[in-house]
Formats: C-alpha cells, structure tokens, sequence
C-alpha cells in the first residue's frame, strides 16, 4: 500500500461518534468503514478508535492509550471498551429497572416494559432476576420451578397464575371507595334529619304545653284555689252566682 493510497484512505474513512450506551454496535459501524475503506492494518485501526473517544470515554481505556501492547493493539482496545463501558452501562441500567414496580400490568407487559428499558445492556439472567422478583410471592415461588423454561413463556404462566389467584385490583378498591362513599353520605342524610326531628323530651314538653293552652277551666282561680274558702272571685266563674264577689 502507497502513502498515497493510505492518504487518500484516510480521507475517505469517516468515525462516527462514539456511542457510550452500546459500544459493541458502535464498533460493528466503525468495522464496516474499514472494509469499505480498505483499512486492515492493526496499527491504523487502532489510531482510528484512539482518535475518535472523548475524554471521558478515553479515561476509562487510559492505561492502554498511555502503554498501548506491542501487537493487536485495536483487538485490546476494542474488546477493553466493551467491557468496560458495558459494565458501567449495565450498573446504570440494572439501578433504572430496581425502581420499576409491577403495578397494575400483567407480568408479562411488566416484562417486556423491563426489556425495553434494559436494551442489549442487561443479560437476560440478570433482568429475568429483576422481574420475577417484582411478583407477588406467590407467583415466585411458582415460578422458582422454571428456572429452565423460556422467559416468554414463564411470563405467560405468571399471567396465568395471576388472574387465577389474584383478582383485580381495580374494581375492588373502586368498589370499596363506593361503598364508603355511599355510608358517609347516609351519615351525613340521617345527622340532618335528626336536627329538624324533636326528641322525646321536646315532644313532651310541646304535649304538655298544648294540653295546658287547651285546658278549660269551670272556676276562676281564687276558688280553684281555696274552693268554698275564697273570699275573691273573677268571672266567667259558676261560683259567682252562688257566692258573692268580694
């Protein structure tokens, strides 16, 4: 190869960004540049990678940049970043998915909600560990017997389980909500009867009142008083015709 082949090469050759979240596929990308450009020397790929990270990226392979092996030299910084950055990515994800819950989702809507979150960053073992262990207890320790069995298929038995077990939710607690609802508001109907009803005492009371307005009486009061003995008498009175008024 001439320099100026190499040059003209070089020119031709476009890196794209490095990207952090998955640095395998990154390097697959980068892989297809050096075909189309015919770039299959190892020191030249090597320069291609170490050019193109920034300073954060480059941090993490920094002792390879400093002291980079005298042979496979894109093979050792290639296969470093990988595993470095995967393992930093998987750290960040596996914290996002501890903080999903199952909620009100099918297991297996939960799983595939995890999946997406998860990407190719997390190895199935590790998020099916995650998901199982957002299921009721019940259905783990159900579950724990399939270890073998096909994530897929696991989570469309933990579906089968829970609708076998475990009645929804919702229409429970709405339920209840309805029913409390409707007995505070039955409360709430009789406390305001009761204000405008009279009590007993009060029924007495008005009973006795009305019974005293009604009542007549054939003498006045100074012979309801002392009978035969009164020596005053006030009309209408049946005494004061057969007694004087004093």
């Amino acid at each position: 190869m001439t320099e100026e082949t190499t040059q003209v090469q070089r020119i031709q050759m476009r890196v794209p960004p490095f990207w952090p979240n998955d640095p395998e596929l990154w390097f697959a990308q980068i892989e297809n540049q050096f075909q189309l450009s015919g770039i299959t020397t190892d020191g030249t790929k090597y320069s291609y990678v170490a050019g193109s990270l920034e300073a954060r990226f480059a941090s993490e392979v920094r002792d390879i940049l400093t002291a980079p092996p005298t042979e496979n030299k894109y093979e050792t910084i290639k296969t470093e970043l990988i595993r470095r950055l995967s393992i930093t990515q998987e750290q960040k994800t596996k914290q996002l998915l501890e903080l999903e819950e199952l909620g009100d989702r099918k297991p297996s809507q939960f799983l595939r909600h995890l999946q997406q979150l998860a990407g190719a960053a997390v190895p199935e073992t590790l998020l099916r560990s995650i998901w199982s262990n957002r299921l009721p207890t019940n259905v783990r320790a159900i579950l724990a017997t399939q270890a073998d069995t096909n994530l897929t298929k696991v989570a469309d038995l933990a579906d089968a389980i829970m609708s076998t077990t475990n009645p929804p939710l919702g229409p429970s607690v709405n339920t209840l909500d309805d029913t409390i609802k409707n007995l505070v508001d039955q409360v709430a109907q009789l406390k305001s009867e009761l204000r405008g009803r009279p009590t007993n005492r009060e029924k007495g009371k008005t009973r006795t009142r009305s019974s005293s307005r009604n009542k007549t009486y054939d003498t006045c009061w100074y012979h309801y008083k002392f009978g035969d003995n009164a020596k005053k008498c006030k009309p209408p009175c049946i005494k004061a015709n057969s007694q004087g008024n004093e």
